[in-house]
């Protein structure tokens, strides 16, 4: 059957559904889906895992919230990105270029290439970190033959990093010959997804049969939103710095942890539904051959093949770090008197967190009156920077049996759900950079410019360059702070593209419909303009302030000047 044949299949079949109803019309949708679980291979990738990772080590289940809430708001604006996008049958950015402003559309495009090549790099380094510390330690670490040698040699990072690409290039690369291919493609990926958060899935399962379990009511207690969390350390760690009796050190801890938090709430939300994703959107749908008559199956589509598998798979990452980590000194570290002897990994780390108190201290910054007590060392012990070795390394004693010792479960299952993770949402990189390089050149899916525009992503094998942190997966955290702040540039062009007749024309929201629609996507739009607002002053202060105020008077500047040859 023919491309145009398939899709005319699918569309009667939608529309025979649609007529009759109720269990019919559900089971058409779930059978049609596709994009939305595309959308979800991208959003469980390595930002997720090491924000959902850190997230349950600062929080504990407290702010499980953060990625479900972020994720809603997500959901509404890509229905809306689908509603015009399958309404208009356009490529959205010649369309934003046209009819709203072409500062915005620019700085769509640029913003998602960017931050696709630079998510693309924790992606390598975690799938790294996973090799090295779950799946094949032997080979990555101590003497073996991958190891970093006396020098620092970087050779197993690069081979690594090679061969995620010879795996990723020619999958993507298949998606521009039809949409068979990339209904193959979309297959492929919900498959992955659907073993990713089996994976996770089982960890809880068995975290919740063995110990003390899992607290239930805390765990519904996290759920319900608290914006207290972006100003006050989670409720565990209060009363470890209330016991802090110098105020001026209690002051810092209390800083330092906020701070540290908040980085990592941007980060959960950012990850949920980052700029990339919203351009991947539409170009997909496109590609897919859809059209107005599958508005409401793309709607259904993101709420359940992306919404369902991320909240899952995140949660229950939040559940595991959570409980074993949250609160707790790393294993195998040992208080002597005002000091506490962490494992030689974390060493570094730990006297890097004292010898920036200490230099608060010295500086005058925090009125300190007293030397580092036994308090502020148990603290800052707690808050070194775990990774997914050391989240396997604590499941494997849940894991254990009389015939097992339960290394298997913890590490070889548990690692090939991350490598799952990695790698499609790598491949995914690579498509969403080949589709920002044929909207530059105005080229079509599937040639030579696709082709070559997918190797962009691949930047992004160049990490050992770039990062040489201890806790591979903590990467993701600032990549993660930086695709928020450009989130709201693409919220804020969709939400006036909704609303454009001259765009949609009859398809325009009207009546009781448009009111929802604003409503939702206003609340959108706000919580990304707040939370890009929060992190631009946390990393950039008043600077960061004046450059998005300047970014803004550029857009209204153009804005004004396109009204007169808009009139005539």
């Amino acid at each position: 059957m023919s491309d145009d044949a398939r899709i005319e299949a699918d569309r009667q079949l939608l529309l025979a559904a649609e007529e009759k109803g109720g269990l019919a019309k559900w089971l058409t949708y779930v059978k049609l889906s596709g994009p939305g679980w595309l959308q979800s291979a991208i959003t469980l990738g390595g930002g997720s895992l090491s924000s959902s990772l850190y997230l349950g080590i600062i929080a504990g289940v407290s702010m499980v919230w953060v990625q479900p809430f972020a994720m809603i708001m997500g959901v509404i604006m890509l229905s809306a990105i689908s509603y015009v996008t399958l309404s208009t049958g356009e490529r959205p950015f010649r369309a934003i270029n046209k009819h709203i402003n072409p500062v915005l559309g620019w700085s769509w495009l640029i913003a998602s290439l960017m931050a696709t090549m630079v998510w693309a790099m924790p992606q390598y380094s975690l799938c790294y970190g996973v090799l090295e510390q779950n799946l094949l330690p032997g080979l990555f670490s101590g003497e073996g033959a991958l190891a970093p040698g006396p020098e620092g040699s970087n050779a197993g990072k690069w081979v690594v990093s090679f061969v995620i690409l010879c795996i990723c290039l020619p999958v993507t690369w298949s998606y521009g010959s039809g949409s068979v291919t990339v209904k193959i493609y979309e297959t492929v990926l919900k498959i992955v997804v659907a073993a990713i958060v089996l994976c996770f899935f089982g960890v809880v399962i068995r975290i919740s049969l063995v110990g003390d379990g899992i607290d239930w009511s805390a765990l519904g207690a996290g759920l319900i939103p608290k914006w207290r969390n972006l100003i006050e350390p989670s409720d565990t760690l209060k009363p470890l710095i209330d016991a802090i009796t110098d105020p001026g050190a209690r002051q810092y801890w209390t800083d330092k942890i906020v701070n540290q938090q908040r980085d990592i709430v941007l980060a959960a939300g950012a990850t949920a539904v980052g700029i990339n994703m919203t351009f991947l959107l539409p170009y997909n749908l496109l590609a897919s051959g859809w059209n107005r008559d599958f508005r409401g199956l793309s709607i259904f589509d993101m709420a359940t093949g992306m919404f369902i598998p991320f909240v899952l798979a995140t949660g229950c990452v939040v559940i595991a770090a959570a409980s074993q980590f949250h609160g707790r000194l790393p294993d195998g570290s040992v208080v002597e008197g005002n000091v506490v002897q962490v494992p030689e990994r974390f060493a570094g780390q730990y006297a890097d967190l004292i010898d920036a108190r200490n230099t608060a201290q010295a500086s005058g910054t925090y009125d300190m009156s007293s030397d580092l007590s036994a308090g502020e060392s148990n603290l800052a012990a707690m808050l070194v920077k775990r990774d997914t070795g050391d989240l396997a390394k604590s499941l494997q004693e849940l894991f254990a049996s009389e015939d097992s010792d339960g290394r298997f479960f913890s590490n070889v299952i548990f690692g090939f759900g991350v490598v799952g993770m990695t790698l499609s949402t790598i491949s995914v990189m690579l498509l969403i950079s080949g589709f920002t390089f044929c909207e530059i050149f105005d080229a079509p899916l599937g040639g030579k410019v696709f082709r070559l525009g997918c190797l962009a992503a691949a930047s992004g094998a160049l990490w050992p360059i770039i990062w040489e942190g201890e806790a591979k997966a903590y990467l993701a955290i600032p990549t993660s702070v930086f695709g928020l702040v450009l989130l709201p540039i693409a919220y804020f062009t969709f939400y006036l593209m909704m609303n454009q007749e001259a765009i949609l024309g009859e398809h325009r929201p009207r009546g009781r419909s448009r009111v929802i629609w604003n409503v939702a996507m206003g609340i959108a739009v706000v919580a990304a303009v707040v939370g890009a607002i929060t992190s631009v002053y946390s990393k950039a202060g008043n600077t960061g302030l004046i450059f998005v105020g300047c970014y803004i008077a550029v857009v209204v500047m153009v804005q004004i000047m396109r009204q007169p040859s808009e009139t005539s």
